[in-house]
């Protein structure tokens, strides 16, 4: 075999290549330039914009905070009337109100969902009857009777009929509880078999408890309101501690709250838009008032019903610019101190060691021996120059043999053809299978055919001793070998040596048919590199080597180059075989 080392392979320079360092720096210095053109500038308009978008920002995260808080509380206690509305035994008992086997698991059932509510009491009407029952903790007594009939023409029984007709499951409402004394926001949920509406369920949230959790937080710049579709009020935070609203029917209308044009416009056109309760959390609306107190103002729709937050909010405490000037100059100056700074000190830092560590990764992916940049250093570049080692060696050699795998050797080969083509050097490829290894797996078990792997690997790499010569798995039980500047001869004497360290390592093969220890069979092809050439076609050449010594009985080396075969069998080193293979020519 020829003892001839391929040349290294010249390392390309990065001289062209666009240096990061330089264009970060270049970057830098044109950006330094252009902010601070553009803060000298614009400082104003920067300020006020700035301004503009805190205190809307501000404003719609009040007007999103209430409406969370309202839809919240409304969403449970509608998810729980829903809960009643759908039970079996509500259902049966409305269907069959006299019968107690039915009215008692109902109002057991009803006083259970009760105590989820916020409320503290409930009310059922009966279609059939009209009757209005009252649930509280006593659903097992005895006395439990219809509370009053329910008249169509009587203001206060509205509630039903309205609800009962609706084509929607709910309707919300705010208005008196005469047993209790106190404004509520009434829940109505409408109770349907067969497609029919057969009663309703009804409970009310506290008003005033409502209205405190929503707004008590408020300070002097905001004021909050709580809008129907209609445009009436129905809470107002600045009426908190006012006896009167909290317990008068119907509320003010907007437009008597609020005297700006632009603002009262954008309600409007809000109020006609809707077409029914949200169903989804909408984007709220920011509007600046042309002549308010407030100077921004809020629009947001509470989900799952047709109300609506409108929040006001007075940012005039911070449109002072002069408060801000010294300060935004003085952040300007810090800026671009710290950006020179910071340009320095990573360079320094971190453009230099990264041109070094790719220095490194790029003599190492062309063969060099030496060891990557930085890494024994502790700090984050050690840690990246170890992985990044870590990283090339998974890539490159296989997990289970430990030695080089496909990826590297196309890669190799690759590298080692464009080197080959100009001065035409001599390229030898040797094709290996281990012969019967499916059946030696179905013999002795995947375990053990991996330990075979391994050895059969181990043995093959100690056949090749060269820097320049590459042994890798080509997948399976497939091996390649790849041989630069071997002629004929020292291609045979390899795959020889191959063979014979095989056979040597005597590993029992109860299943093979060629012999009674575990064998390979080898392919070669070898051949000047040519211009048109590629890698593809040496391992294509040598697997059909391959092929032609499992078709003469494998435990063998066929050896093909452009126009000869030489197959090779145990004890017959050097035997020509001539015949209907001959002369077959390199595609």
């Amino acid at each position: 075999m020829m003892k001839t080392a391929a040349k290294d392979v010249p390392r390309k320079s990065p001289s062209g290549k666009g240096r990061i360092s330089a264009r970060f720096r270049n970057c830098n210095i044109a950006l330094f330039a252009v902010i601070v053109f553009i803060m000298l500038m614009a400082m104003s308009a920067a300020f006020y914009n700035i301004i503009w978008r805190v205190s809307s920002d501000y404003s719609r995260n009040y007007a999103a905070s209430s409406e969370g808080i309202l839809s919240t509380q409304i969403n449970s206690e509608i998810a729980l009337l829903a809960k009643a509305a759908s039970s079996n035994r509500v259902i049966d008992w409305l269907n069959d109100e006299h019968n107690p086997e039915k009215r008692i698991p109902a109002f057991l059932e009803l006083s259970g969902i009760l105590r989820e509510l916020y409320s503290n009491n409930m009310y059922v009407g009966v279609e059939k009857s009209l009757h209005e029952y009252s649930i509280g903790e006593n659903y097992m007594s005895e006395s439990v009777a219809p509370r009053i009939q329910l008249d169509e023409n009587d203001p206060e029984d509205a509630w039903y009929f309205r609800s009962a007709a609706s084509e929607r499951e709910y309707e919300l409402d705010v208005a008196m509880d005469n047993i209790l004394g106190r404004k509520r926001v009434w829940i109505n949920y409408k109770v349907v078999h067969d497609g029919k509406p057969i009663g309703v369920i009804s409970t009310g949230l506290d008003f005033f408890h409502m209205a405190r959790e929503l707004f008590s937080h408020f300070d002097s710049s905001m004021r909050g309101f709580i809008i129907d579709r209609n445009g009436i009020v129905n809470m107002d935070s600045s009426l908190l501690d006012d006896e009167d609203f909290l317990t008068e029917e119907v509320g003010t209308k907007i437009e008597d709250e609020i005297n700006d044009a632009i603002l009262l416009a954008a309600i409007k056109s809000h109020l006609d838009s809707i077409e029914g309760y949200f169903e989804t959390i909408n984007e709220a609306t920011v509007i600046k008032p042309s002549f308010s107190p407030y100077r921004y103002a809020t629009i947001a729709p509470i989900r799952m019903t047709d109300w609506s937050v409108v929040i006001l909010y007075d940012s005039s405490s911070t449109q002072n610019m002069s408060l801000f000037l010294p300060a935004l100059i003085a952040v300007l100056v810090l800026f671009i101190a710290f950006a020179l700074a910071n340009s320095a000190i990573s360079r320094r830092l971190i453009f230099l060691p990264l041109e070094r560590l790719i220095g490194s990764l790029e003599r190492l992916k062309e063969g060099d021996e030496e060891q990557i940049y930085c890494a024994d250093c502790d700090d984050e570049f050690g840690e990246l120059s170890n992985t990044i080692h870590d990283l090339f060696t998974k890539a490159n050699y296989d997990a289970l043999t430990g030695i080089h795998n496909r990826r590297f050797m196309e890669d190799n080969l690759h590298h080692v053809m464009e080197f080959f083509r100009r001065p035409k050097g001599l390229l030898s490829v040797l094709m290996i299978d281990i012969d019967f290894f499916k059946k030696y797996n179905d013999t002795y078990g995947h375990e053990q055919g991996d330990v075979c792997l391994k050895s059969v690997a181990t043995a093959l790499a100690g056949c090749v001793t060269r820097k320049n010569d590459v042994v890798a798995r080509y997948g399976g039980e497939e091996f390649i070998v790849v041989l630069p500047n071997t002629d004929a001869d020292g291609a045979c004497l390899i795959a020889q040596k191959l063979l014979d360290s095989v056979r040597a390592l005597d590993i029992p093969h109860a299943g093979s048919a060629t012999a009674p220890h575990v064998t390979i069979s080898v392919g070669v092809a070898t051949g000047t590199v040519t211009f048109p050439q590629i890698w593809e076609d040496y391992s294509k050449r040598a697997d059909e080597a391959l092929y032609m010594s499992k078709q003469n009985g494998r435990n063998r080396y066929t050896y093909l180059d452009m126009v000869s075969i030489v197959s090779v069998a145990p004890g017959e080193q050097g035997q020509t075989e001539s015949g209907g293979s001959e002369n077959q020519q390199h595609v």
